[in-house]
C-alpha cells in the first residue's frame, strides 16, 4: 500500500517537528483550552491548502463566521478561498434565531439532522482539507458519551476512503480527556498556554500521537 501524501501544516515549526507535515487522508485531533491557538493553527492549515490550489472547508459549530474572520484578520490573513459553513446556516432552516446566533442547544435540532447537513456540505465542497470546530459542541448535542462516540466513529468512517484530511478541534470543555476518541484518531496534537507568575505567557505544542510517522518528540 503506497504511503500517504505529506501535507504541510502551514506552520514551519510544526512541519519541522513532523518532519515535513501531516500524512494526508487522515483524521487528527487538535486539543487545548480556549485561547491556546487552535483556530489560528486550523486557519494556517487551510491557508496552506489554498496556496497549494486545494479545495478547503471550515465547519464551525462554536463560533460565527465573523469571529473566524476576525482571527484571520488579526494575523493579517485573507480568508479568500476558504469555504466556511457555520451552524446558523442550518439553524435558520429549523427555527427562528433567538439570543446569540451561534449558541446551539441539544434540544433545538436533532443531532442526526445536523450531522447529515454537515456531511452533505463536505460532499458538496469535496475538500482536500477540512476543519471541524469544535467537538465540544458535538459533545453537547450528543447528550451522552455513547452517542458522542458513535458520531465520532461516523466522522472517521465518513472521511475514510475520501482524499480528505480533517482536523477536529476540541477545547476540553468536558473537563476530562476522552481516551477512546484519541485512540481512533490518527494523530493528536496538544496546545497549551502557560502563564508564569512573572514574564510573558508561553505557548507549548506537543505531538502526543502520530501513527506511521517518526516525528520529533520533546
Amino acid at each position: 500500500m503506497p504511503s500517504p501524501m505529506i501535507l504541510s501544516t502551514g506552520v514551519p515549526g510544526l512541519d519541522h517537528i513532523l518532519r515535513g507535515g501531516l500524512p494526508g487522508s487522515r483524521v487528527y485531533l487538535i486539543s487545548g483550552d480556549p485561547g491556546v491557538g487552535k483556530t489560528t493553527l486550523a486557519i494556517q492549515f487551510l491557508l496552506e491548502g489554498v496556496r497549494q490550489g486545494e479545495s478547503v472547508l471550515y465547519i464551525t459549530l462554536s463560533e460565527s463566521r465573523d469571529e473566524v474572520d476576525s482571527v484571520a484578520k488579526s494575523h493579517g490573513w485573507n480568508m479568500e478561498g476558504i469555504s466556511v459553513f457555520e451552524i446558523t446556516e442550518l439553524q435558520s432552516l429549523q427555527a427562528a434565531e433567538e439570543g446569540d446566533n451561534y449558541v446551539f442547544h441539544a434540544d433545538e435540532v436533532e443531532l442526526s439532522e445536523i450531522m447529515n447537513s454537515l456531511l452533505k456540505e463536505v460532499e458538496r465542497v469535496k475538500p482536500i482539507r477540512v476543519v471541524f470546530d469544535s467537538l465540544s459542541e458535538l459533545r453537547l448535542l450528543s447528550q451522552n458519551p455513547l452517542r458522542y462516540r458513535r458520531q465520532i466513529q461516523r466522522l472517521k468512517h465518513f472521511f475514510s476512503g475520501r482524499h480528505c484530511t480533517a482536523l477536529l478541534l476540541d477545547d476540553r470543555s468536558a473537563g476530562e480527556t476522552d481516551h477512546h476518541f484519541e485512540s481512533i484518531c490518527h494523530g493528536v496534537i496538544d496546545l497549551e498556554l502557560q502563564s508564569p507568575g512573572y514574564g510573558a505567557a508561553r505557548r507549548r505544542l506537543q505531538v502526543t500521537k502520530l501513527r506511521g510517522l517518526d516525528f520529533r518528540s520533546g
